[in-house]
């Protein structure tokens, strides 16, 4: 899905004012008054003829510092280790030694849609939580989750950002892309409050290269 939105940004097809990237779809917004929606469906149908050559512009890599070794932070951490027959140390050595894949952005503003390794899937909390702070990195099913702002939530929080995945009061607010790739550095309590306080005052530079 992100090689046909990549075409379809590229051919600037006619109408087109936004698309989200899914697993599996592609949802194109269009503006009826520039194109109809047949015209639309002929032009897209158009661009899927070159998806075998299309090359993808390299992927950002976004390093997102985490806090595991917090009980405030990672309070779940102990217990998905046990549910996962680890040790709370191995459980993070693997979280953060993994690469992740954004596949696409969704159900928040900024939430990244991440698949986990084998060995850390999980089934998700029987009893989802009412509400997770922004920034908590959890694990359910086959997923990694790092949530964008307060909202209800089923997976096991093993650990926290200080990053912000969405800061309204930012010109560019949606920090992650479908497409990038995303790695995990495990930091202390202290530094997170740091980084936090940085943030805070917009003087925090994310690595991203």
């Amino acid at each position: 899905m992100r090689a046909l939105e990549h075409l379809i940004q590229q051919k600037g097809v006619p109408g087109v004012v936004e698309m989200v990237p899914s697993y599996s779809a592609l949802l194109v917004y269009y503006d009826p008054l520039v194109v109809g929606y047949d015209a639309l469906c002929a032009s897209v149908t158009a661009v899927t003829r070159e998806l075998d050559t299309a090359v993808l512009p390299p992927a950002r890599v976004v390093e997102l510092p985490c806090c595991y070794d917090d009980p405030e932070l990672a309070f779940d951490l102990e217990a998905a280790a046990v549910k996962l027959g680890l040790e709370p140390p191995e459980l993070v050595r693997l979280h953060a030694e993994a690469t992740y894949h954004v596949y696409f952005i969704g159900f928040t503003p900024g939430l990244p849609y991440l698949m986990l390794p084998e060995r850390l899937r999980i089934p998700r909390l029987d009893t989802p939580r009412t509400a997770l702070p922004p920034g908590s990195v959890g694990l359910g099913g086959g997923q990694c989750c790092v949530y964008s702002v307060e909202s209800p939530g089923g997976f096991w929080i093993i650990g926290r950002t200080p990053l912000r995945l969405y800061d309204p009061e930012v010109s560019d607010p949606v920090l992650l892309q479908p497409g990038d790739t995303v790695r995990f550095r495990p930091i202390d309590r202290r530094t997170f409050g740091e980084i936090a306080a940085a943030v805070a005052e917009h003087t925090y530079r994310p690595v991203i290269t």
